[in-house]
């Protein structure tokens, strides 16, 4: 078994550690936040963690209103630019805690005035020690270069700032998400016969939107530094708006389509890659009750069951990306040893990626 595959299965308890110790923390950042006016958030990251990112902007702006950015590192690093950051927040996330740019990023941000927060899975990093306030992903070492455990783990932490900052984000939702991914992980036997099919594959797109849409980023560049496939990866409405031209028959399309706000869009996308005559994967939950209208125009679908339960006043998709990525990966890891690649060890690639 590669470490890849094991680090996925570590996932549920990795999930359920860092929410048992790391909850007490966003309690307290709460009620350190209530005094304090936040204007603008600001996120700064590389690679996985990056993505994660891309899931914070979606999750922070809906749940508590607050502007997200995505941080330009060379703004700070290369132009030496300052950035007005008074009443901001800025979160860097970073697997190692010594990404170079990250942690410069975070040092000129508290400088700027800013109120600075760590995610990191490393709880004597660079990062840990720069941050006013830090979440550890409680997840064990990661031995993998493909991040798994740790982007999950940074997910989770997400949440927990969303809840500091105010957002009607659940402890009862959250704990029961490692058992939503002990579910995906049942479809292990599945995923192995999927990929068989795509052995061939040197090209494909994965597509989200909404909460989903940084699953999407985080799947392709699985399949690119494991599986060595160039894969572009889009929202359905950026899709639609030039790079399917690129489409044709057979090319392989992976969509996250969960049910709520985002299933509409992504089922016209559905039937305009049909009219094509695409590869078509989809990776939803039980709960959506629609898919089965949708079943003559796709392929394959990896079903995860027993989805969470949310009030009605929340986002029907809030809690999904986290279970939703688990198949993902394991896609990718299977596709890596089907192709008798070592997902654990890409070439020219290492843990721990310092760039400025």
């Amino acid at each position: 078994m590669s470490l890849m595959r094991d680090e996925i299965g570590q996932q549920p308890a990795a999930l359920e550690r860092t929410l048992q110790e790391e909850w007490p923390r966003a309690e307290q950042l709460r009620a350190y936040l209530a005094a304090r006016q936040v204007r603008l958030i600001v996120l700064v990251a590389r690679g996985t963690s990056d993505n994660a990112a891309q899931f914070g902007r979606y999750l922070l702006e809906i749940t508590t209103g607050i502007p997200v950015s995505l941080a330009a590192p060379s703004v700070h690093t290369l132009y030496e630019a300052r950035v007005n950051l008074k009443d901001a927040v800025v979160i860097a996330i970073s697997q190692s805690g010594e990404s170079t740019d990250t942690n410069l990023v975070l040092e000129r941000a508290q400088q700027a005035g800013a109120f600075t927060i760590g995610i990191t899975n490393e709880s004597a990093s660079s990062l840990a020690r720069l941050a006013a306030h830090t979440f550890l992903v409680r997840a064990g070492k990661e031995k993998s270069v493909a991040a798994t455990k740790t982007y999950t783990g940074q997910l989770l932490c997400l949440y927990l700032i969303a809840y500091a900052l105010g957002a009607r984000i659940e402890l009862q939702d959250l704990q029961r998400l490692p058992a939503w991914c002990e579910k995906a992980l049942e479809l292990e036997p599945q995923i192995r016969r999927s990929a068989e099919r795509y052995c061939f594959m040197r090209h494909a797109v994965a597509i989200g939107r909404g909460l989903n849409y940084a699953n999407s980023f985080e799947f392709a560049l699985k399949l690119m530094e494991t599986c060595y496939v160039v894969a572009e990866r889009f929202s359905s409405a950026d899709l639609l708006h030039g790079p399917i031209a690129m489409l044709e028959a057979s090319f392989p399309a992976f969509l996250f389509c969960p049910p709520g706000v985002t299933w509409k869009p992504m089922c016209e996308l559905i039937e305009k890659l049909q009219s094509i005559k695409a590869e078509i994967l989809v990776i939803t939950d039980s709960s959506n009750s629609r898919l089965q209208q949708m079943r003559s125009q796709i392929q394959s679908a990896l079903v995860i069951p027993e989805p969470l339960s949310a009030e009605n006043q929340k986002p029907i998709d809030l809690y999904t990306p986290i279970p939703y990525i688990v198949p993902a990966q394991l896609f990718a890891c299977s596709l890596a040893e089907l192709k008798r690649l070592d997902p654990d060890r890409p070439r020219t690639l290492n843990k721990i990626t310092q760039t400025l």
